[in-house]
C-alpha cells in the first residue's frame, strides 16, 4: 500500500489489527527474552552448581512452581502472536521478513526444547538419583547447560531482535503511509 492509497482510503480491519497484534507478540517475546536471561543468568547457576545435590535442591526451590510451569503456555502463546502478526503483516514490504525470522527462530526454539531439553529435564528432576547414577546426572547437567546457552540463548536473542526491527519497521511503514 502507498502512502497516497493510504489516504485516500478508509483503513481495514486487518489495519486497524495490524500494530496491536504485533505490539502484543513483541511484548510477549520481550518478557519470554527477559526470562530466558533471568533463567540463564540467575537461577541456572544455581541449579547446575554442583549435580545431582543442587538438582535436589533446586527441585525444592521449584516445588511450587518452575519453569516447566511457566515456558510452555508462555511460548505457545508467543507462537499464536507471531503466527497471527506474521498473517497481518504478510504484505507489507519490509516488515513481514522481520516477523517471519521471528517466528521461525521462535518455533525452533521450541523445538529444540521439545527434543531436547524437555527429556534431560526429565532426567534431572523427574527420575534423578533413584534411576541414574551421579555421574551421570553430572554430564546430563553440563550437557544441559552448555547446550542452553548456545540454542535458547541464540534463538530466543534472534527472535527478539527481529520482532523488536520489525515493529520499528511496521511503525515506519504507517507514519509514511499516514503522510506525517
Amino acid at each position: 500500500m502507498s502512502a497516497d492509497t493510504a489516504r485516500t482510503t478508509r483503513p481495514t480491519l486487518l489495519d486497524r489489527l495490524r500494530l496491536p497484534v504485533v505490539i502484543a507478540y513483541l511484548w510477549v517475546m520481550m518478557t519470554l527474552f527477559g526470562a530466558i536471561v533471568l533463567e540463564t543468568l540467575m537461577i541456572y547457576p544455581n541449579v547446575f552448581a554442583d549435580p545431582p545435590e543442587s538438582l535436589g535442591l533446586a527441585m525444592e526451590f521449584l516445588a511450587v512452581t518452575g519453569p516447566g510451569d511457566v515456558f510452555p503456555p508462555f511460548g505457545m502463546a508467543c507462537w499464536i502472536l507471531g503466527a497471527a502478526s506474521l498473517l497481518l503483516t504478510i504484505r507489507v514490504r519490509g516488515v513481514r521478513w522481520w516477523i517471519a525470522l521471528s517466528l521461525a527462530a521462535l518455533v525452533a526454539e521450541g523445538i529444540v526444547s521439545m527434543l531436547f531439553f524437555w527429556p534431560r529435564n526429565d532426567v534431572m528432576f523427574v527420575e534423578g538419583l533413584a534411576v541414574h547414577s551421579a555421574e551421570h546426572l553430572i554430564a546430563v547437567a553440563r550437557e544441559f547447560e552448555t547446550w542452553h546457552w548456545i540454542s535458547r540463548m541464540t534463538f530466543n536473542s534472534i527472535g527478539a531482535a527481529s520482532v523488536f526491527v520489525g515493529f520499528l519497521r511496521l511503525h515506519r511503514f504507517r507514519v509514511l503511509a499516514a503522510g506525517v
